[in-house]
């Protein structure tokens, strides 16, 4: 791997500054709610659901943002993936609006009945959305049938198979942790007790995804770590990885669960930018042959287009930094149920 300072490569690396946002983010919410039917008690899940109730709908921003760069920066790879994984995409389109009108409609009846539908569409919806992006990660990883005239060709039960499932479950466990450490810092008492179980729970599950899918990458997709052994310093970004992770269960237990958080932040960027690595100058390999491959540079837009569009991202990426950050610093603190809350 030669990185070439150009445009071509600054917009692959702000669409990967946007996607591991949306990463980080929504991935709180979504571990959140794959742990949320392991809650008992109508009262500690409405402290759940409301942990995330001021924020999850602004986190889903940054894949709107990322989808938009992705369309304007390049095209081809856009029209490519949007198409080939169409059926994909139409359930994650589906389960995300079912998991929105889970968490608005959840708490408003009181029947038990009604509640307890909402929780495991909740919770089904959240899992369902993780998992599917992972196998999306999966199969960027393994390539996809792409023909020469940038067609995808293959079907969608092809894209599902032992490597991408693994991919999905490893994403579905990185979440859970995610969404498990976000708890503990929302909440405190009992709740917060039982989440701290969930949270060494949670990372051992992660641990042991994470070990079987990086063998499974070494062994079956060693082109992946080419750019490690050509660059061995890049290395460095798998042990601070492994690190941010051992790092997590010693701050919980001295009660700082923010760095933990943080902690938790650092290992997905650190994950995401192993794969983006290993994946450089290739957005999209073609399993039909290599000179098929959407990169960077035969799927782009025009230089000109690129140049405006990085002018328009530098005045609004700001915008939704300080969205966030004030969002955030507005409903800090443990989570309160009141009259108002979910």
């Amino acid at each position: 791997m030669d990185f070439n300072f150009d445009l071509n490569s600054l917009w692959f690396i702000l669409i990967g500054v946007l996607l591991t946002g949306y990463a980080i983010l929504d991935g709180f919410d979504l571990g959140v709610g794959s742990l949320h039917l392991f809650m008992k008690g109508d009262l500690n899940r409405r402290i759940l659901i409301n942990s995330i109730g001021p924020v999850w709908d602004g986190n889903e921003v940054w894949l709107v943002t990322g989808g938009g760069a992705l369309f304007a920066a390049f095209p081809h790879v856009y029209a490519t993936v949007f198409s080939g994984f169409y059926t994909a995409f139409m359930i994650l389109l589906f389960v995300l609006i079912f998991r929105a009108v889970a968490i608005e409609f959840r708490s408003k009846q009181p029947m038990q009945w009604w509640r307890t539908a909402w929780d495991t569409a909740f919770s089904v919806s959240s899992i369902l959305i993780a998992l599917l992006m992972g196998i999306a990660i999966g199969n960027i990883i393994t390539g996809i049938p792409v023909g020469a005239d940038k067609e995808f060709t293959g079907t969608f039960l092809a894209m599902i198979n032992p490597f991408t499932l693994l991919v999905g479950i490893t994403t579905v466990s990185l979440f859970m942790m995610h969404g498990s450490i976000y708890l503990i810092m929302k909440t405190e008492g009992e709740v917060q007790a039982i989440v701290k179980k969930w949270t060494n729970n949670a990372v051992i599950f992660f641990v042991i995804c994470y070990v079987s899918t990086t063998m499974a990458t070494l062994i079956y997709f060693p082109e992946m770590v080419q750019p490690f052994k050509a660059h061995p310093w890049l290395f460095l970004l798998a042990v601070l990885n492994m690190l941010a992770v051992a790092n997590i269960p010693r701050e919980i237990y001295h009660g700082r669960e923010f760095k933990a958080f943080l902690s938790s932040c650092a290992s997905i960027a650190a994950l995401l930018s192993l794969f983006a690595i290993g994946l450089y100058p290739n957005l999209v390999k073609s399993t039909t042959e290599s000179a098929y491959n959407l990169t960077i540079y035969n799927a782009a837009s025009s230089q000109q287009t690129l140049n405006i569009m990085m002018i328009i991202a530098l005045i609004g990426v700001p915008f939704v930094l300080t969205y966030t950050v004030s969002i955030y610093w507005i409903f800090r603190g443990k989570v309160k149920i009141d009259a108002m809350s979910y």
